[in-house]
């Protein structure tokens, strides 16, 4: 068991690893690099994940109610946790609902239960990603306009490739390849871009960062662990619903502080935390499901 969850792990740590020492070294500005992920190699990913396969929307529904149900319920145990604790629910909240399934969570989807989960793990990655660029763009402003969460790349192709799936259209194979492999290029520059971005982070409020570094994954388990009883949801899926529960917070948390000034000091002192306690928690989510 510890040799399988070492090996699952280790091809993350050591290419987010790289990048962290690149980043310090070097401090290459990937903000360019950035933006075509987001906007061309992710949303390739996503759609060859979807479109590629058969995907009948009715067995990820669960799962992706599922994810639903979690990130909402990380939200409201965060509100609570922010009133007594007399913090601004606006700099707690959104770390603990939106995690880092993208960095993370897909390849060690892959990596944990093999190149079938890819699609499933693709599903929550929208789910999240969706309510993240609507649901968490309002909480932290309330007039910002909603119907931009349509003009995010990735989740036009999340549409686009469940429209394919669904319909059972017959894309031209070479297309499909074409698009599979700019999606490839997703997961290992997610993780070197991790690492450089942890890299140029800074801790200044540790017992703040510490505090949100275990209160995700630990409230992200065991909700998952109750969601996934009462939903019945099969062995696999709940085993990714339990791992995209232990998740870290997602670094694109601190660029929406940084932008809505909701002290980002903070919200970069707990992404940075908790990713390095991923180290923690993630091998006691997989031993646990594998």
């Amino acid at each position: 068991m510890i040799e399988r969850i070492v090996s699952v792990l280790f091809p993350l740590f050591a290419i987010a690893s790289l990048g962290f020492v690149v980043g310090r070294r070097r401090r290459p500005d990937l903000s360019e690099l950035n933006q075509l992920n987001m906007d061309v190699f992710t949303p390739a990913l996503v759609f060859s994940a979807l479109a590629g396969k058969s995907v009948q929307l009715q067995a990820y529904a669960p799962l992706a109610l599922g994810a639903t149900l979690l990130i909402a319920g990380s939200g409201v145990v965060a509100w609570a946790v922010a009133r007594a604790a007399r913090i601004d629910p606006r700099t707690l909240v959104p770390p603990m609902m939106f995690n880092n399934c993208g960095n993370l969570g897909l390849p060690l989807a892959v990596l944990a239960f093999g190149d079938a989960a890819l699609a499933p793990a693709v599903v929550m990655f929208a789910v999240s990603n969706t309510l993240h660029f609507s649901f968490g763009t309002w909480y932290m402003d309330h007039e910002t306009n909603l119907s931009n969460v349509w003009r995010v790349p990735s989740v036009l192709a999340a549409l686009a490739g469940l429209s394919v799936s669904g319909l059972s259209i017959e894309l031209w194979p070479p297309l499909l390849t074409a698009i599979t492999l700019l999606g490839n290029i997703t997961v290992p520059f997610m993780l070197f871009a991790l690492g450089v971005r942890l890299s140029q982070a800074q801790i200044r409020d540790v017992r703040f960062g510490a505090f949100g570094a275990m209160l995700r994954p630990i409230t992200g388990m065991l909700l998952a662990t109750i969601i996934a009883h009462h939903l019945a949801l099969p062995g696999e899926q709940a085993g990714l619903l339990l791992v995209f529960g232990a998740l870290p917070p997602a670094v694109l948390n601190y660029m929406f502080a940084e932008r809505y000034r909701q002290e980002p000091d903070k919200v970069a002192s707990m992404v940075l935390l908790g990713n390095l306690a991923a180290v923690l928690f993630l091998p006691i989510a997989l031993a646990w499901v594998l």
